[in-house]
């Protein structure tokens, strides 16, 4: 994985060809994202580029993960419901709009590039699993979730379903249609 350097340059570099990636991004999702772009625009050398990363694909991952996790913050309602419940609005909100022609980008890249696969899980889906495990862990501390259903499955449940709409585009990610997921996920599909 990328190698970790205090040396204040190093930083530097790291901080300029993640702002670049980012941009790029935004300007015209991965396709936008070269190394090419991303050298020139961060004024990073495509050698230390390829020093840190393997990949336009694992820098982009990077950066999105990055970018994501600023933009939607964990919310803390005081209960499970309320606070998975906007979590999914929250998520599902980010994947309709710009930023979900680039997450499915990135998706389908990690399928036909091996090398930015491990970027995208330690970047990116770690970092976003892990938040949902603190909200599982809140839920868990107040009694209000089943102890033998565990982060990841839950995980798994609430977001899942945002992935195959966005992958697919068989149905739209509203609000109200996170609300439908949220509910039957939290109440269980049996009656």
């Amino acid at each position: 994985m990328l190698e970790q350097s205090s040396h204040p340059r190093s930083l530097k570099a790291k901080d300029s060809v993640l702002c670049a990636t980012k941009e790029l991004l935004a300007e015209g999702g991965l396709p936008a994202a070269t190394v090419d772009a991303v050298s020139a625009r961060s004024g990073v050398s495509k050698a230390t580029i390829y020093k840190h990363w393997p990949c336009r694909t694992a820098i982009a991952a990077e950066a999105f993960g990055k970018q994501m996790a600023a933009a939607i913050p964990l919310p803390d309602q005081g209960n499970a419901v309320a606070d998975l419940t906007e979590q999914v609005r929250r998520v599902s909100a980010f994947y309709a709009g710009p930023h979900g022609k680039v997450f499915a980008q990135l998706l389908a890249a990690c399928v036909t590039d091996p090398a930015a696969s491990p970027y995208f899980r330690e970047y990116f889906l770690d970092a976003r699993r892990a938040a949902i495990a603190e909200l599982w862990q809140r839920a868990l501390d107040r009694g209000e979730v089943d102890p033998e259903v565990s982060a990841e499955t839950a995980t798994d449940l609430l977001f899942g379903p945002l992935i195959f709409r966005l992958m697919t585009g068989h149905a739209p990610l509203t609000a109200e249609e996170a609300d439908k997921i949220s509910s039957a996920c939290l109440r269980g599909l049996l009656v």
